[in-house]
């Protein structure tokens, strides 16, 4: 017995073979899942966010029309590259979402803003355009269209100096229409499987990103229900599909209430609900998850991640910003009555607010008293 015992041994693998071992990404190398794995860790570094400045022309455009400053190429060139080049960000930053036309411009100093990041040790991404298809017979649910060719232009982007990508999948809570339902939550969370696999076949890491809106009248408990949904059918088809976890980052939503509910919680309640949302079927072989901010203000925003980082204590994960409106439009504001952007008071604010966002991702934010709390809608 004690003989064969050790020859049973002797074909164990040591642990660091088991290790190598994946439920996707079979289709990678070692080097290829390697290269994935770093980028994801590179996008987690504790204490460090992402600045989304994914929107395209019309987006941003429609935001500087907003406070009276031209909507142009060069107008969009010269905001992107302060908000890339404003001193002391790469402090709190770990990556960039960039709008394809932002990919392939360049700074003042003729070096291509993937390039400028890179060197800052923020890394750039890509938002591969996509447009809107409302599924018929669902009452108003959504998927977003953007498959086809997305291999080739994955390729195109790397080659551009892009290292991951972002796809965003919206849906909404309407519990009086039963939104979302089970077909439109299926057809998103498998566009984002599919997604992430093409991405990670031409050697982009995905973000994948279901955006429950904040708009609605449904309660904290009827959200938590639908997002442990919406996330265990992302993260199952991710699997299903063959997607190599650890080489990927989740982009969700904050767990809130709806915008009109009318049930009140605080800011510690709702940081809860977040957490038990992700210890449902969040898998730790994901790295870390960077928000959205989706239309809350910074001083909300940072207050709901702040309380999320301190209420959680069993999970290994990185819980960080990946934020747009909440830090730009602040920005913006200070070009109203100007007529043209005021850059440099502009990076001034951008970076104090990084601070802000950059302590609430240590969980190390104080919030004033009412921030970040849901006051119910009577």
């Amino acid at each position: 017995m004690f003989l064969r015992a050790i020859a049973l041994l002797a074909v164990v693998p040591p642990c660091s073979q088991v290790l190598g071992f994946s439920v996707g990404g079979t289709f990678l190398s070692a080097a290829e899942k390697k290269a994935l794995e770093e980028t994801a860790a590179a996008v987690a570094t504790p204490g460090k966010g992402i600045t989304a400045c994914d929107e395209g022309p019309a987006t941003i455009g429609g935001r500087f029309e907003a406070v009276g400053v031209e909507n142009s190429e060069e107008t969009r060139r010269k905001y992107r590259q302060m908000l890339f080049e404003a001193p002391g960000c790469e402090e709190y930053l770990s990556a960039a979402i960039l709008d394809p036309e932002t990919l392939y411009q360049k700074n003042d100093s003729g070096q291509l803003f993937p390039e400028v990041l890179t060197e800052k040790g923020i890394v750039p991404g890509i938002k591969p355009h996509l447009k809107v298809y409302t599924l018929p017979g669902t009452n108003g649910d959504t998927v977003m269209q953007g498959l086809d060719s997305l291999a080739a232009r994955c390729k195109d982007y790397y080659e551009a100096g892009a290292r991951f990508a972002k796809w965003r999948s919206p849906l909404v809570i309407d519990v009086e229409k039963g939104c979302p339902t089970d077909l439109a939550i299926k057809a998103n969370m498998h566009d984002l499987a599919r997604y992430a696999l093409i991405c990670q076949s031409e050697g982009l890491m995905p973000i994948v990103e279901p955006d429950i809106s904040l708009s609605g009248k449904h309660t904290l408990e009827e959200a938590i229900d639908i997002n442990i949904r919406v996330q265990s059918e992302l993260f199952k088809a991710m699997i299903d599909h063959g997607v190599y976890m650890a080489g990927s980052t989740l982009k969700p939503n904050i767990v809130n209430p709806g915008r009109d509910c009318p049930v009140s919680y605080t800011v510690e309640e709702i940081a809860e609900a977040n957490i038990f949302v992700f210890e449902q079927s969040f898998p730790v072989a994901m790295k870390g998850c960077n928000y959205l901010s989706g239309g809350q203000d910074l001083p909300t925003a940072a207050a709901r991640l702040s309380a999320i980082n301190k209420a959680n204590s069993k999970g290994p994960w990185n819980l960080s910003f990946s934020w747009s409106q909440a830090l730009q439009l602040p920005l913006l504001d200070l070009c109203k009555g100007k007529g043209e952007l005021v850059l440099d008071e502009m990076s001034k604010l951008y970076v104090e607010e990084l601070a802000i966002a950059g302590a609430a991702a240590r969980g190390e934010h104080t919030w004033a008293k009412g921030e970040g709390d849901h006051v119910g809608k009577k």
